[in-house]
């Protein structure tokens, strides 16, 4: 197998607890995961990201972590994990694991010894947190979750110091100036791999370091551990995969790859919501802005992308003007916005229409880098925004039109959040049974296009080359890969639109659509006129003469 096989994947991701509840208590499990990754294969992903199963007092759905070495018992056990993780390799799915090494919870054995000067092990644990008699310290960080906390220093009564956190207070972050946090943090990715981890998902990345007079963001130390990390990981399991979340610039991203030596994958967050204002506008003026401040990537390293995930949709890299436009264009209303974000989920911020939606996933699925696709967006799930925080985008997964969505057979009341039970997107018309047997639904379509999408190596390996019709309402690009280049055309608006592309410089003039075969021929010296429905898109093979005779 391929040790960047990762350029290749579409990765799904699952919240464990809103997915399948396989002993009836209402939660969601790893023993009901496991009972649906035929669900997975068959929808054509290739690759499985879970969010944090460690144990947890789930505060922030388990990015407080209370032990790095097991599996919360609403989600099982580690043997449920291995067999998981077995069971996934029997169907070739990959399985990706969350890491959180910037900060644990308050919970946490570490934290408590390091907090409480009786603490039999307070000794060892002391300087493994941050600690400090002011709170003035570190004055040009600035705060993440605005909407919840007033600053990055919370006051321990019990220590009698103020402790930093860059996200919610009862998350305290861990002292990396500290030798034996940096050890202890690599042998808890040792672990992971040992019990049959393909990849891990490196949560907060930026953030590890503080000095002085920076924004303690993206600091020199920060880079060399995580050069560190990687060396160790290629030296115990060469093909392991880590993926680092850095919502940051592109250029500010390209230093987390390394030379190749550091993350094999960065999430591209600045794509994102330029997506959805393209979309907003009808224009592809956003999309080019920001792919003209995506640097080329060190060889083996690979971009991943995506709409939607289980935070909120974050617009954090654009402009003030930017997000008060997104906010009125798909925040409306003040419940759908968190942060500096939108909390909402893909159908609903595209008005469920499945034109929109479609095409939004054919620039996913054909620009640059692996698609991660959020759990039950492939069904046009909606969400909840009455409900806290993120909580609205974390709702059970619709399977039927049963009790609980079939989520679970436990009382309805038992559930840790309820089912979407709305005119529009509730679980007796939005289901994973109903779509099944629809043809033209969106589940179908889905698997259809990654079906697609893996017979093709251009679109996770090939170079892209940005067209630029007149017509800017479409977004039109080649993916060049050494077998073979492809041709995408998305339209951005609601109304039919048409372009001419001068195609000759890229072979004798004739082309297949992916979706129905045809071959479209024209000769090399003219240029080809596309006309193209509103929110549609199209995909070819520029064809090469000898490829005619297949």
């Amino acid at each position: 197998m391929h040790r960047d096989w990762y350029k290749d994947a579409v990765f799904y991701e699952v919240f464990v607890r809103a997915f399948a509840d396989g002993d009836g208590d209402g939660i969601g499990d790893l023993i009901g995961l496991t009972a649906r990754l035929d669900y997975l294969q068959d929808l054509g992903v290739t690759a499985v990201w879970l969010l944090p199963i460690m144990p947890s007092p789930l505060r922030d759905d388990g990015y407080d972590v209370s032990d790095y070495f097991g599996v919360h018992p609403d989600y099982g056990t580690l043997d449920d994990f291995r067999t998981l993780v077995a069971e996934a390799h029997h169907r070739g799915l990959r399985v990706v694991a969350e890491l959180i090494p910037n900060h644990t919870s308050d919970q946490h054995p570490w934290f408590q010894a390091s907090r409480d000067p009786t603490h039999p092990q307070h000794d060892k644990y002391r300087d493994w947190y941050i600690w400090s008699d002011t709170d003035a310290r570190y004055a040009d960080a600035r705060i993440i979750f605005l909407d919840y906390e007033p600053s990055n220093w919370t006051h321990d009564p019990v220590r009698g110091a103020y402790y930093w956190h860059r996200f919610f207070h009862h998350q305290p972050d861990l002292n990396y100036d500290n030798p034996e946090v940096q050890q202890a943090m690599l042998r808890v990715v040792q672990f992971w791999i040992d019990q049959g981890v393909d990849g891990v998902r490196v949560d907060a990345t930026p953030y590890l370091y503080e000095r002085e007079g920076t924004n303690c963001e993206n600091l020199p130390e920060t880079h060399a551990y995580f050069k560190r990390l990687r060396a160790s990981v290629d030296a115990y399991a060469p093909g392991t995969m880590l993926l680092s979340e850095a919502n940051q610039w592109p250029e500010d991203v390209l230093p987390y790859f390394g030379d190749g030596d550091e993350f094999h994958m960065n999430f591209h967050f600045p794509l994102m919501p330029r997506i959805y204002m393209a979309l907003a506008k009808g224009n592809r003026a956003p999309i080019e802005g920001v792919l003209a401040r995506t640097p080329d990537l060190p060889a083996g390293c690979q971009w991943g992308t995506f709409l939607r995930n289980h935070d909120e949709l974050t617009l954090e890299m654009v402009t003030s003007e930017e997000r008060q436009f997104m906010w009125e264009c798909y925040a409306p209303e003040p419940r759908m916005r968190l942060n500096l974000g939108i909390r909402r989920r893909l159908a609903p911020l595209l008005d469920n229409d499945l034109r929109r939606i479609q095409v939004a996933n054919s620039i996913l699925l054909t620009l640059i880098g692996s698609p991660f696709l959020y759990y039950g967006d492939e069904i046009g799930m909606g969400d909840n925004i009455h409900l806290e925080d993120r909580d609205g985008v974390r709702t059970p997964m619709q399977w039927d039109d049963g009790p609980n969505a079939g989520f679970s057979s436990a009382p309805a009341e038992a559930l840790y959040e309820p089912v979407i039970d709305d005119p529009v997107y509730g679980y007796r018309r939005v289901n994973v049974q109903a779509q099944r047997t629809g043809p033209g639904s969106l589940l179908n379509w889905t698997r259809q296009v990654l079906r697609l999408r893996r017979r093709h190596p251009a679109f996770g390996r090939g170079d892209l080359h940005l067209l630029s019709p007149d017509n800017r309402a479409v977004l039109a690009y080649l993916r060049r890969h050494p077998r073979e280049t492809l041709l995408v055309i998305n339209n951005l608006s609601s109304e039919a639109q048409e372009i001419d592309l001068d195609l000759q410089a890229y072979g004798p003039g004739r082309m297949r659509d992916l979706f129905s075969d045809e071959i479209l021929t024209g000769e090399p010296s003219t240029t080809h006129h596309f006309e193209v429905a509103g929110y549609a898109y199209r995909w070819f093979e520029l064809l090469q003469s000898d490829l005619l005779k297949r």
